[in-house]
């Protein structure tokens, strides 16, 4: 927020789609067991690997959503330290990236995750947003979007309070020092470190799956 990384109009936006998602998945979760989740969320995770290439021309749609998105106010620029220049940018498909968090936000209240990777691939790809403020303003989303799910859980006892204060602990200070050297970071080494954490995820995920379905 400080460097104007993070876009808290676009992050709100978003929010009201991701809260809603995390409360109805939260609510879904305590109601079955999420065995085969995993592997949908897995999937769901590939699709991090895929890059919409941009038209060469605006359609009628497309001004239509640039429209839709300047009314809406979701447009912004940050200095980007690594390239040593200001860079502005417009969201883009308002509509239909609110629904792709609303997705997201399912995801995460039915498998207690983030799904902060789905959620910065929903920013670059649909509302085109530059990867720096997608991974920003993603950060900003997540914590509400927990705060949404946590609150089901919290009230079916699922929330093992012990466990919370050194995670709670490792992350912030994680946080602390990612915010800190992500401006100085150039946009491919970032991209690159996202492929990294979502190929690590999507193991993660099979990997509870199998063990789920053996158990």
């Amino acid at each position: 927020m400080r460097d104007r990384l993070a876009n808290i109009k676009i992050a709100m936006y978003l929010e009201m789609f991701t809260s809603v998602g995390a409360i109805i998945g939260a609510t879904i979760t305590t109601l079955i067991a999420p065995i085969y989740l995993y592997f949908f969320f897995a999937l769901f995770l590939m699709t991090s690997f895929l890059k919409l290439k941009p038209g060469s021309s605006p359609s009628r749609l497309g001004r239509a959503n640039i429209r839709r998105s300047l009314w809406l106010e979701l447009e912004g620029s940050y200095f980007d330290e690594a390239r040593n220049e200001s860079v502005k940018y417009t969201a883009e498909r308002p509509v239909l990236g609110g629904l792709g968090m609303m997705i997201a936000g399912i995801a995460a209240g039915m498998l207690g995750i983030g799904a902060g990777a789905f959620k910065v691939t929903v920013q670059e790809n649909i509302l085109r947003l530059p990867s720096k403020v997608a991974s920003t303003t993603s950060n900003f989303i997540v914590g509400m979007t927990a705060l949404a799910g946590v609150s089901v859980y919290f009230f079916s006892g699922f929330l093992n309070v012990t466990l919370m204060a050194p995670v709670a602990v490792g992350t912030a200070l994680g946080a602390i020092a990612g915010g800190r050297v992500l401006n100085r970071l150039n946009d491919r080494v970032l991209r690159l470190l996202f492929y990294f954490v979502v190929m690590l995820l999507i193991v993660q995920m099979f990997y509870k799956g199998v063990v789920s379905i053996s158990l």
